[in-house]
């Protein structure tokens, strides 16, 4: 059942493998390895290029991170700075209002002792001229008009002696 090789046939059949290959390889291989090479540069460069996106969003991240961690921390010397300028500011408030207290008091008891020594300055001159009214009428009443008349008359003749 052995068949013996055609010789001829074979090297026929060779030859025409040889020849449909060279072709495949040259018309169909070839641009099929052509285009599996450039599908296969296109994914390995969407590859690098999806790493180097993931890589710059992670910097950025890391970025925003701290970006927010200097905002926050910012925010907080600002909330405690306005702690501090809102205490100062009432204290600075507090102490004016009792410099104002004081210098209101001082400026009332100036004017209590010039009212009081005006008053007195007055009490004084309406005593003195009391004083003088009643002095006046005492002595009014001890001189009587008889001694009027003499001292009249006395100061005439003195008058009239310098004459």
């Amino acid at each position: 059942m052995l068949e013996s090789i055609v010789w001829s046939n074979f090297f026929v059949q060779l030859v025409a493998f040889v020849i449909l290959f060279l072709l495949l390889q040259r018309y169909a291989f070839k641009p099929l390895f052509d285009i599996m090479e450039k599908r296969r540069q296109m994914v390995l460069e969407q590859m690098n290029s999806a790493e180097k996106n993931r890589t710059e969003a992670d910097q950025y991240i890391e970025e925003q991170k701290q970006a927010l961690q200097q905002a926050r921390k910012e925010a907080f010397e600002i909330v405690e700075q306005s702690k501090s300028m809102g205490s100062r500011q009432a204290d600075e408030i507090i102490k004016a209002a009792q410099n104002e207290s004081t210098r209101l008091k001082e400026d009332a008891l100036r004017d209590i002792e010039a009212e009081k020594n005006n008053a007195i300055a007055s009490l004084k001159a309406q005593v003195s001229g009391l004083s003088v009214q009643i002095a006046s009428k005492i002595i009014e009443k001890q001189v009587d008009e008889q001694s009027q008349k003499q001292l009249v008359d006395k100061y005439l003749q003195d008058v009239g002696n310098k004459s």
